[in-house]
């Protein structure tokens, strides 16, 4: 079988959704009502597909020094995803609701535990439904499986490479967040509004269509170079709210074959929890 490894469309999943080596994983969520996503899994799914909660599999604990979603343990997360019927030989396909952020964060952690056989199902579950595909509401439990992480070295930004990042030239910080919260303007989420003071904003959203999936590669490829300048991919530092758009940022830049970013898993929620660090606002940096 063909190997994925940044996206799947749903007539290619279609194809193959009865493959017993596809994996299948629904990442529907909403920072404001934690429980809507297992709700909307309950009434109907893809078939075959298995839940996974952001806070609770995608996300560790959260301390006073973390952000809002930071990373899972490494080992529990691998014992998740052989629970739930990911093997070291699986094609994992992640969907959302739509536009991919949450899938990408599950994406993300697939790549992160070493796992290269991952993709995003282009315009997730909106697209499914929008195709006229069979919806199941029933949950099957899968057949569990060994899943065996080798985490990739250099994949994490710390908040002290954050730090020397913005105080130098070699590496550029990138925020997915929009525009507004990047300026310090309606924040809703965290406690204090800016960004990481030299950081640059590219929203997430720029990477989509009108249709909510991802744009094609030539331009992709475009509107990054655009925004990296003359830093190649391996210098960038990708961060977000909490570490999860941020994801959407590495796909796009993978799909356009520019490969190397790290991100900031603590992201703008982890900057903030020391007061000594700084924070810009509007267009400052």
């Amino acid at each position: 079988m063909k190997h994925f490894q940044t996206l799947m469309t749903v007539a290619e999943l279609a194809g193959r959704a009865a493959h017993p080596h596809i994996a299948i994983l629904d990442c529907r969520f909403d920072l404001a009502r934690p429980d809507w996503g297992a709700a909307e899994y309950a009434a109907g799914h893809i078939p075959g597909a298995q839940y996974v909660h952001l806070d609770h599999d995608l996300a560790g604990p959260v301390t006073s020094s973390t952000g809002r979603h930071p990373l899972p343990d490494p080992e529990q997360l691998a014992r998740r995803l052989g629970e739930l019927g990911v093997g070291n030989d699986s094609q994992v396909v992640t969907y959302d609701q739509g536009n991919g952020m949450y899938a990408s964060r599950a994406w993300f952690l697939l790549r992160w535990l070493g796992h290269t056989r991952v993709a995003v199902l282009d315009g997730g579950w909106a697209a499914w439904l929008t195709s006229g595909r069979q919806v199941e509401s029933r949950a099957i439990q899968p057949l569990a499986q060994q899943f065996v992480g080798r985490v990739a070295v250099g994949a994490i930004a710390t908040s002290a490479d954050v730090e020397i990042a913005r105080a130098g030239e070699l590496e550029l910080v990138v925020d997915a967040r929009g525009a507004d919260r990047f300026a310090g303007q309606n924040e809703t989420i965290d406690t204090a509004a800016g960004h990481v003071p030299g950081a640059v904003n590219h929203p997430f959203t720029r990477n989509l269509n009108t249709a909510g999936g991802l744009l094609d590669r030539d331009t992709l490829r475009s509107h990054w170079l655009t925004t990296l300048g003359k830093r190649s991919p391996s210098q960038m530092i990708a961060m977000c709210g909490s570490g999860v758009s941020a994801c959407h940022n590495l796909l796009a830049l993978e799909h356009a074959g520019l490969l190397g970013a790290r991100l900031y898993a603590g992201s703008w929620s982890e900057w903030i929890r020391d007061p000594a660090r700084p924070i810009a606002t509007d267009c400052q940096n």
